[in-house]
């Protein structure tokens, strides 16, 4: 017990530390009495914030996977991902407990030293970029069809609002780098709560949207994919438990992409009110749980309208079909809305794991950080702008920095800090997380690979 109060006085220590250097009051992780603190976060709010920590451009691209899987075989990689995802969690919170640490990055060097740092520091970087560029990749996709949408479509010839690119770099100018380049960005956390609503919007769309789109398409439906389904055959339009494609190697990846919260689990189990680990636990199993059925449907219900037909980024396939659907068009705002405010705060950890790792502890200076912040998001832009298809950023990312930072690193950190018994429970979870994350990266990562190789 003492080795706890220790730890999380330490933790507390950090916090305190923390919130001097940001101004702000964070509650205390602590077994002994509590001290004259503001409030700290609800339950309720708590879960609010993870889920919108889960949830993110990885929904778009899950009934891709589904069709690449089957609904069987979708559900039961689903299922595993959201069970090890928690798990490893679970393993983070107990090195919390036992640490006081309150940082991912402080957690790799406690476990490895200063390499653990660097490689926890880079997987974060990269992750961060990847979820960037597929956000931009949305915008790209997504904000010509919704200008499109609400202008008259009599226009012949090409026009400026056409081209995504520069929708994209106008959309990053103006709204992206102004929000980046403050110092703090609180008053985003605000768009949280409706982030997620749009989120439940995107899922109730897509479930009454398959009642609408029939298959195999009509010949009378003036659209540009009537040639790929109209002469679609009934069996194209019964659903697949299993299926086994070059393209399969693409579903692990999108999910352990769809389920990376790792980064927020110690900065939200730090503003806990009364926080213990049994309590946030019980948030990330209600949080991990709720966005599992969010995703579930949308997925499900996604391969139902377009089954084979599905396209890697799901609101695409609704845009050739019903271009002008008021439904779809509001969900297409709502989306993009949400995408543009989260850009700017997915940019932080990453700029401040660039400035840890390059430049340690030293204190803020304009000059680094508006230099970092220039060259992440240019990175980022070139990404966004360059890459073709959104599955490539879920797939890439997602088989290496996400299945690290899920399921890798966690087991790792356990094994070396911990010092219970390794014939326990947790450490034969954390030796079974460590083998499934290489496994499922390396297959996954070797499957991508190979059909880029065909494709040239």
């Amino acid at each position: 017990m003492s080795i706890n109060r220790n730890a999380t006085a330490d933790l507390y220590r950090e916090c305190v530390a923390r919130d001097v250097e940001e101004n702000e009051t964070t509650p205390l992780l602590a077994n002994g009495p509590v001290q004259s603190r503001s409030k700290g976060a609800s339950f309720a709010s708590s879960v609010f914030n993870l889920m919108n920590a889960i949830m993110g451009s990885g929904i778009l691209g899950l009934a891709y996977s589904m069709a690449n899987t089957g609904i069987a075989g979708f559900c039961i990689l689903l299922v595993l991902v959201a069970g090890l995802a928690a798990f490893s969690i679970h393993l983070l919170l107990k090195l919390c407990d036992q640490t006081g640490i309150n940082s991912y990055e402080a957690v790799g060097e406690k476990a490895l030293q200063k390499p653990g740092k660097i490689l926890v520091g880079i997987s974060i970087l990269v992750q961060n970029i990847g979820a960037m560029s597929s956000y931009l990749f949305i915008l790209k996709s997504e904000l010509p069809a919704a200008i499109n949408s609400f202008v008259s479509s009599q226009s012949e010839g090409y026009t400026w609002y056409e081209d995504g690119r520069l929708l994209l770099i106008l959309a990053t100018l103006c709204v992206v780098l102004p929000l980046a380049m403050l110092p703090k960005i609180g008053f985003l956390g605000y768009t949280s709560s409706i982030a997620f609503c749009f989120m439940l919007y995107f899922a109730i769309v897509v479930v009454i949207k398959k009642w609408s789109i029939p298959c195999p398409l009509p010949q009378n439906m003036t659209i540009s994919v009537a040639v790929q389904l109209s002469n679609s055959s009934d069996a194209e339009c019964t659903p697949k438990l299993f299926v086994i494609t070059s393209k399969s190697g693409y579903a692990i990846p999108t999910m352990a992409f769809s389920f990376l919260c790792h980064t927020a689990i110690l900065p939200i189990y730090c503003e806990l009110d009364q926080p213990s680990k049994s309590k946030m636990q019980n948030i990330t199993n209600v949080s991990i749980s709720l966005s599992f059925l969010v995703y579930l449907v949308s997925a499900l219900f996604g391969y139902l309208t377009f089954y084979a037909h599905v396209d890697s980024e799901l609101l695409l396939g609704y845009d050739k079909i019903m271009p002008h659907d008021i439904m779809v068009m509001v969900v297409r705002l709502a989306i993009l809305f949400s995408v543009l405010l989260t850009v700017p705060l997915i940019l932080f950890p990453a700029r401040k794991a660039a400035t840890l790792l390059l430049f340690g502890g030293r204190p803020f200076t304009w000059l680094v950080h508006i230099t970092s912040t220039v060259i992440i998001l240019s990175a980022v832009l070139l990404l966004a702008i360059f890459v073709p298809d959104i599955s490539h950023v879920f797939g890439v990312v997602g088989s290496t920095t996400s299945t690290c930072l899920m399921f890798v690193f966690p087991g790792i950190f356990y094994l070396k800090i911990n010092r219970g018994p390794l014939r326990s429970f947790n450490s034969i979870g954390a030796v079974l997380l460590v083998i499934f994350g290489l496994i499922m990266g390396i297959l996954s990562l070797s499957t991508i690979a190979y059909t880029w190789a065909r494709a040239f």
